[in-house]
């Protein structure tokens, strides 16, 4: 009997002690279990913060001067996200009749307080685009680029004249496009996207100047920094754009970019041979662009050494 009741309080005791290991496991599991969920609730916020926001800088144009070069340029900057592709949302009816949501979902994920950047170089001088950009956001800060709008209209040209013949159809000689009757054509189109003055009229009449900052596209080729320390400045952007980030390609003739130890060149298009214009036609053209180009000077405060 007295066997019995000293193994039945052995008993007792290891199921105690087994009892007191299995408590000890339980608290354990339960104290991990709220970090755990404090780091799943952490990452679940960052990833929710991730996403597709409006644009809050747009690059406006001018087309064919240097803007896919600018665009690269500012997305070496840490706090700037950019749309990889031209969206003509604003100044093509069938994309701006699909909303402002078809719009913000073709816009890179950002997280708070990153600058989501969009281009297309089309807008600047398409008459309705102004209005509609400021129906987005009245805020929007607007990037324009320029160059000398001889050398742009001829490079204007010299694209077209490369799309024709890659799909095998023929193309005027540029100074049958631009002269007429001995004079230059202001109807030629690659001629009124070169009238700087009077595009900008049209988006100064919705948006203040300050919400423009022009970039010098010929001193952006010539050497990249200082133009983008501006552009940084312009932004509220810290500077974190160094020289270090561009070299001298000799083989194509232009800078390209270099970050965390990858190196990066506009493709072959750029800087391709312009097409042919005879001396005497582009002595016209700049004679023809004189004035409206110090009109548009008297507009940025500022002027340019074009021909």
């Amino acid at each position: 009997m007295l066997w019995t009741v000293i193994l039945a309080l052995l008993l007792l005791l290891l199921l105690q002690t087994q009892l007191s290991v299995c408590l000890r496991e339980l608290r354990s599991g339960g104290s991990s279990s709220p970090a755990y969920s404090s780091s799943s609730s952490s990452s679940s916020s960052t990833y929710n913060a991730t996403r597709q926001r409006l644009p809050g800088v747009i690059i406006i144009g001018v087309r064919k001067g240097g803007t896919r070069a600018l665009l690269e340029m500012l997305n070496l900057h840490p706090n700037v996200e950019v749309a990889k592709a031209e969206v003509h949302y604003f100044n093509v009816e069938e994309h701006y009749r699909r909303g402002l949501a078809w719009y913000q979902a073709q816009m890179p994920f950002t997280l708070p307080g990153q600058l989501t950047v969009e281009k297309t170089p089309g807008y600047f001088a398409a008459p309705q685009v102004p209005v509609r950009v400021w129906d987005m956001n009245p805020a929007v800060r607007l990037l324009l680029i320029v160059r000398d709008p001889a050398e742009r209209l001829v490079s204007d040209y010299t694209q077209v004249l490369h799309n024709r013949l890659t799909r095998h159809k023929t193309y005027q000689p540029l100074d049958e496009l631009l002269i007429h009757k001995g004079h230059i054509d202001p109807e030629y189109k690659a001629l009124q996207r070169s009238l700087y003055h009077q595009h900008l009229a049209r988006w100064l009449e919705v948006f203040p100047r300050e919400q423009f900052h022009v970039v010098d596209g010929d001193a952006l080729i010539r050497d990249p920094f200082p133009e983008l320390r501006k552009a940084e400045r312009f932004l509220d952007l810290p500077p974190k754009i160094s020289p270090s980030n561009f070299y001298y390609n000799t083989t194509k003739g232009f800078y390209c970019l270099l970050s965390a130890g990858h190196d990066k060149c506009l493709d072959e298009s750029k800087g391709r041979p312009h097409a042919p214009l005879s001396t005497q036609a582009f002595k016209k053209l700049c004679r023809y662009l004189r004035k409206p180009n110090k009109l548009f000077f008297k507009m940025v405060g500022r002027s340019f050494s074009w021909c």
